[in-house]
């Protein structure tokens, strides 16, 4: 009972989390209407965030020199929101969220790498089925083998995997303070999205930055509070469960945004992706398997 207790505080928070990436495709695209490319406005809601975490934690900034691990959890974060908020602006929500949910398939090998978790044979399994449904969504008839053909689509895939890297490197992570990993993921999401959006600009693939409404501000912001609440969250509750766990846990993000964006008709439930979309999901709850079988284990 004390165990799952004190599961029940970590789970919530990437609930809260989970709750947070589900629904932001609305307000990137309502910002997108006004004129402002999700790139910058990833840029300009983690400037945001940044300031005020660092302006509550100044001295949070010298974890970074005692830590250098905290400039992987930079770039993966940063490249996180690149791919996901990229890809849910402008792609079908519903078939970003569950490539993007390859995650889990991910979490095994970077475990693996990272954290030293070796995985069981049925891991691997687990991957084969997560890639199966990969294909599957992906999979267009006379189009051959079922790879990224679409910006959406390999940003949600490379936003996924960077995801994973995320949630391992937060589980590393556990010992470093909250506040320096808290900055390591805004300053990443800041600096990424600004970085590649000054690129696309100077491509000529990404539109400058336009004159705001004050309505189109305050959205931004309220959006910079929303993605700030909802990290800590995710810091919170990522460095206190198995990664396997926090994979699991996270899979509600499916729910939520799929039930917004089809209802609001951002995206489409077609049968190929139901199919697809029911394999991924049945690899990633596999994936809790082993984790809840040693919390048995443990008890008993």
């Amino acid at each position: 009972m004390v165990d799952r207790a004190g599961k029940a505080a970590p789970v919530l928070a990437l609930l809260v989390n989970a709750f947070v990436w589900g629904v932001s495709w609305w307000p990137f695209r309502a910002l997108q209407a006004q004129g402002l490319h999700p790139l910058w406005a990833t840029c300009a809601i983690y400037l945001v965030a940044f300031a005020c975490a660092a302006a509550a934690r100044p001295r949070a900034l010298a974890g970074f020199a005692r830590q250098p691990l905290l400039w992987g959890l930079f770039f993966a974060s940063g490249l996180t929101n690149v791919g996901f908020n990229w890809a849910v602006t402008v792609g079908d929500v519903v078939r970003v969220v569950l490539l993007f949910y390859l995650m889990p398939a991910w979490s095994v090998l970077l475990a693996w790498l990272v954290l030293g978790e070796r995985p069981v044979p049925a891991a691997f399994a687990r991957l084969a089925l997560a890639l199966a449904g990969v294909a599957t969504v992906m999979h267009e008839p006379g189009a051959g083998l079922p790879w990224p053909r679409s910006l959406p689509d390999a940003l949600a895939l490379v936003g996924g995997f960077c995801f994973a890297l995320n949630n391992v490197l937060l589980r590393r992570l556990h010992a470093t303070p909250a506040e320096s990993r808290v900055l390591a993921m805004f300053g990443g999401g800041a600096v990424l999205a600004g970085s590649v959006a000054a690129f696309g600009v100077a491509q000529g693939t990404v539109p400058g930055w336009p004159s705001l409404p004050p309505a189109g501000v305050a959205l931004a912001f309220g959006l910079a509070m929303f993605f700030l609440v909802g990290n800590l969250a995710l810091q919170y509750g990522a460095s206190r469960l198995a990664a396997h766990t926090t994979a699991l846990v996270m899979l509600s993000e499916v729910v939520f945004a799929s039930l917004s964006s089809v209802a609001l008709g951002a995206g489409e439930l077609t049968p190929r992706v139901l199919l697809g979309g029911g394999l991924i999901l049945a690899a990633a709850a596999w994936s809790a398997w082993p984790a809840r079988t040693a919390a048995v284990a443990g008890a008993q």
